[in-house]
């Protein structure tokens, strides 16, 4: 009787967020180039470990073009979103700025220049930002090139008003909210929520419906860290949840992730921004590291480097 042969099964995932139009995928660190460009190293390593498609999220007009690029550069692999990140929401005022390298500051925990509370949106700004975000949605949606999957990263972070506060992120939300609601076809929604779930889910139903029935291509709130109540109302709403590093930080955020319903959960490491803090509770269920990390003063070909994290490294 011949041998039954087992077929070798490889993982097959997709990275729902990953930051790759971040320049230190380039070697770049701060404006200062500290290594050689090994983004299609990182590409590969991803590869390697069964992760076949990178979703690069925009979040803003400069990253969101970025990453179209990357699409652009590795077809059928990378993909793009697009969208203003409610930390990125100071462009919808007449005072907004972006920082040095044309990409608009990450969400730091430790500002070093917080958002005036009087800083208010400007119609003509607004009009002129959306105007811009239409146009970018428009092209790729008649180039049929299929690069762009998901209209975001948007939403509201009531952890991080000094960055924006709450009068410019409510603005920016419903915005972005009106003109992703009024696509055809509609693009899933890539959402941000944190420390604002009332009005977050308040602002959906009033563009989409109570039960979000008007909600075509459906939507995943990433990098969640809410409650398990919040978790359990936006799937009742039919709403992924994204689970990254962030959503380990504390014992109470690893209980809240075992409630996450099986056809509800979607992976992302969020790289190059997140990463899982040194918890016992988080740190026994990691996979062990294959791929050797260095510094980026260390920094050799094919190894990862330590800080870019994610795909890049389990900390």
């Amino acid at each position: 009787m011949a041998e039954h042969q087992v077929a070798s099964y490889k993982p097959r995932y997709i990275e729902i967020a990953i930051n790759l139009a971040d320049p230190i995928f380039r070697g770049k660190y701060h404006g200062t180039q500290r290594h050689p460009d090994d983004l299609k190293a990182v590409v590969g390593r991803a590869l390697q470990v069964g992760c076949s498609k990178l979703i690069v999220t925009g979040s803003d007009l400069e990253t969101a073009r970025d990453a179209l690029k990357l699409a652009q550069e590795y077809p059928g692999t990378i993909f793009a979103t697009a969208g203003i990140h409610p930390c990125n929401s100071s462009v919808f005022s007449s005072d907004g700025t972006t920082n040095g390298d044309g990409h608009m500051p990450l969400c730091d925990s430790n500002p070093s220049a917080p958002v005036s509370e009087y800083q208010k949106p400007d119609s003509t700004k607004s009009a002129a930002i959306i105007a811009e975000l239409t146009a970018l949605v428009a092209d790729e949606s008649n180039s049929h090139r299929n690069r762009l999957v998901a209209f975001g990263e948007f939403g509201l972070d009531y952890d991080r008003l000094h960055y924006c506060n709450k009068t410019l992120q409510l603005h920016s939300f419903e915005v972005q909210l009106r003109l992703a609601a009024s696509l055809e076809p509609q693009l899933p929604l890539f959402l941000h929520s944190r420390a604002a779930h009332s009005d977050f889910v308040s602002l959906l139903k009033t563009v989409y419906g109570d039960r979000l029935e008007k909600l075509e291509k459906g939507a995943v709130v990433h990098s969640f860290t809410g409650s398990a109540e919040e978790m359990a109302e936006l799937m009742d709403l039919g709403l992924y949840i994204g689970i990254n590093g962030c959503s380990f930080k504390t014992a109470e955020n690893c209980a809240v992730v075992k409630g996450v319903r099986l056809d509800r959960v979607m992976l992302e490491t969020d790289d190059s921004e997140i990463q899982t803090k040194s918890k016992k509770q988080v740190k026994e269920a990691e996979v062990p590291q294959q791929f050797k990390v260095v510094k980026k003063e260390k920094w050799v070909q094919g190894a990862m480097v330590k800080g870019r994290v994610g795909l890049e490294e389990a900390d």
